[in-house]
């Protein structure tokens, strides 16, 4: 596993570089990863969107503020992530800006299709689901928690879309960028400061 996060390493970017790289595959009529296909070509061109849009209206929330900063160790989020993916347009500028209100945290985001070796380590049941938070310790390059594809509300939407319908189809991707609308934001921000605040409880209840 090492290895694997080692050479993900080399291959990973900032949130603005991930950005650029999208914008400008997008400018050249491609989208990310292996498989290029005109429906995902038209689900970028969504995200670049929402992203834009997100990197706008984002406010991290003070009691997220307050857990974030209370962060005593360092921690690398490694983030697998493509620029087709509708969760991810949701999810990653949330991560951008929850990291950017501290110096604990630096975001690392790497594209999946890259990092193959590295995603199969990850995997959500069974699928290359993104995007998929890998929480290290920034010393060690430890795993200490993984997190994503999805907050909890969304993914019970989209479980019980596919339980009574057998499919998830257009109606439940529609239904699904709905929540996020009015989600805002807040889950993925909770979800994950009482994740690092429960991994700093461990990892000190330890000492």
């Amino acid at each position: 596993m090492k290895t694997e996060i080692a050479h993900s390493f080399l291959n990973s970017h900032s949130y603005p570089e991930y950005r650029k790289i999208v914008s400008d595959l997008l400018a050249a009529g491609q989208s990310s990863g292996n498989e290029q296909t005109e429906e995902l070509l038209h689900y970028s061109k969504l995200n670049e969107v929402r992203m834009n849009r997100l990197d706008k209206t984002i406010h991290v929330d003070e009691n997220v503020i307050r857990k974030i900063q209370a962060l005593k160790k360092e921690y690398i989020w490694l983030t697998l992530t493509e620029g087709w993916c509708g969760d991810a347009a949701q999810i990653v500028p949330v991560l951008f800006k929850i990291a950017s209100v501290s110096d604990k945290i630096t975001l690392k985001l790497v594209f999946r299709d890259e990092n193959e070796a590295l995603m199969n380590l990850f995997l959500t049941n069974g699928s290359k689901s993104v995007p998929k938070v890998i929480v290290l310790d920034a010393k060690t390059h430890d795993v200490k928690a993984t997190w994503g594809p999805r907050p909890e509300g969304a993914t019970h939407l989209i479980k019980s879309y596919k339980a009574q319908y057998g499919v998830v189809d257009e109606t439940a991707k529609t239904e699904l960028q709905m929540w996020y609308l009015n989600d805002k934001g807040l889950s993925i921000q909770n979800e994950l400061a009482d994740l690092m605040e429960h991994l700093e409880h461990l990892i000190y209840q330890k000492l």
